[in-house]
């Protein structure tokens, strides 16, 4: 349920309304897509993805801290609802983003990733203590598929909106996004009380606040140690870490893509990106499924294989229809590689260790570390050459880099239990 809570900010303010949002008011504020952002001159498309990776490397820096605390301190559930009350609230001050306060959408917008990202650390921590193994696959799909689902229903209910503000006696389309803005933040926030209601409640340890970060960074330490004699764990890390660079760059940037390479129209962006989620969540059982059959280094493989096509497709995308086919494949590997990605992780953590939140804290680490490195590269790339396209060409080598290591890890088949 809290895939339920969380998804519809991925999707809402990541992914559709709030960077279609973004380009116009800025534009309009501007006079052009260059901007001045604390005196600075920038396009506003690099600037976003500057701001991207700004937010994820205050992830890099705060999550193991954290989590190592959490893992001693036994407060996993309280740092997951301080984040998500950071995320939620952000993205409810989006509201007053009207363009010419770019500094102030740039802000809400870093801090509402934050948010979410942070959250994330504790939430998947939690896979390994409320499953058991065998059922890690279809436990980690059924809750990308859950998020994927809540997030098209609250999308459609905004686009509906959007497409008729006067429903709800909003002046114009302008309102009804900011209006979205605040729905993404209750549904959230709303939404993640079941999650807190039914997760067991932390077990604090009295212990002073200095005492707890060192045992926090003894936490790390132990668990970095530990990868040095953990072969394929470290080597799935490296292939998980260039393909996500890849997969998580595309995600948070195709809407921008669409909008400055393509020209197309605010309604024919969000029709795709309505196509990516609903064939996502075929596409998180989809592979579950291939998993269970051949394994989940095979049906990783096929999908990273399919993301470096996907790259080599956009760069010579030119019409609606072409875009439509893309976000058609992009859904069916992008559920599929994020969940069972969590899962062959859980897969690889040794079974009798107790510090699950330390172990994901790495995994989480590098995931967001990716998305830095991604977003930046991406957003380089078209500052230096003045095209997205050759960002999506340069994508591809982050796959096949992560191909290569993905091939020769071993991951662990675990048959479910009847």
């Amino acid at each position: 349920m809290y895939d339920w809570a969380n998804s519809v900010y991925s999707l809402v303010i990541t992914t559709t309304i709030f960077p279609i949002y973004y380009s116009a008011v800025t534009k309009s504020a501007f006079g052009s897509g260059m901007v001045s952002f604390y005196g600075i001159k920038i396009s506003n498309t690099v600037l976003y993805s500057y701001s991207l990776s700004f937010s994820f490397l205050l992830i890099v820096f705060l999550s193991p801290l954290l989590s190592g605390i959490a893992d001693y301190g036994n407060r996993k559930k309280l740092f997951m609802k301080f984040f998500t009350i950071i995320g939620s609230v952000s993205c409810i001050m989006l509201y007053f983003f009207t363009g010419s306060n770019i500094e102030f959408g740039i802000l809400c917008a870093v801090l509402a990733s934050v948010g979410f990202a942070g959250s994330i650390v504790f939430y998947n921590a939690y896979l390994p203590i409320i499953s058991t193994s065998d059922h890690f696959d279809f436990v980690s799909a059924k809750g990308f598929s859950l998020g994927y689902a809540g997030s098209v229903i609250l999308l459609v209910f905004n686009l509906v909106i959007i497409s008729n503000p006067t429903l709800l006696g909003l002046p114009d389309e302008s309102s009804a996004s900011r209006l979205s803005f605040v729905l993404v933040g209750v549904w959230w926030i709303g939404f993640a009380q079941i999650t807190f209601y039914y997760l067991p409640k932390d077990k604090k340890i009295k212990q002073p606040v200095l005492q707890l970060i060192n045992k926090g960074y003894e936490e790390i330490k132990a668990v970095f140690k530990s990868l040095r004699s953990l072969t394929n764990l470290r080597k799935f890390l490296l292939s998980f870490f260039f393909y996500n660079m890849g997969v998580q760059t595309v995600i948070y940037l195709a809407a921008l893509f669409g909008d400055n390479e393509l020209k197309l129209p605010a309604n024919n962006l969000i029709i795709t990106i309505l196509i990516i989620q609903i064939v996502a969540i075929a596409g998180s059982y989809l592979f579950a499924k291939i998993s269970a059959w051949k394994g989940n280094k095979f049906s990783l493989i096929i999908m990273v294989m399919i993301w470096i096509l996907v790259c080599g497709y956009a760069f010579f995308l030119y019409t609606a229809l072409q875009f439509y086919i893309l976000g058609f494949i992009v859904g069916m590997v992008m559920g599929g590689i994020q969940s069972l990605s969590r899962a062959s992780y859980s897969k690889l953590i040794p079974p009798d260790t107790e510090n699950y939140t330390s172990y994901f804290s790495f995994y989480d680490v590098l995931e967001k570390l990716s998305i830095v490195l991604g977003t930046f590269a991406y957003g380089f790339i078209e500052q230096i050459t003045g095209s997205m396209r050759n960002s999506t060409l340069a994508l591809s080598s982050f796959f096949i880099i992560g191909l290569i290591f993905l091939l020769m890890t071993e991951i662990p088949r675990i048959q479910s239990k009847k």
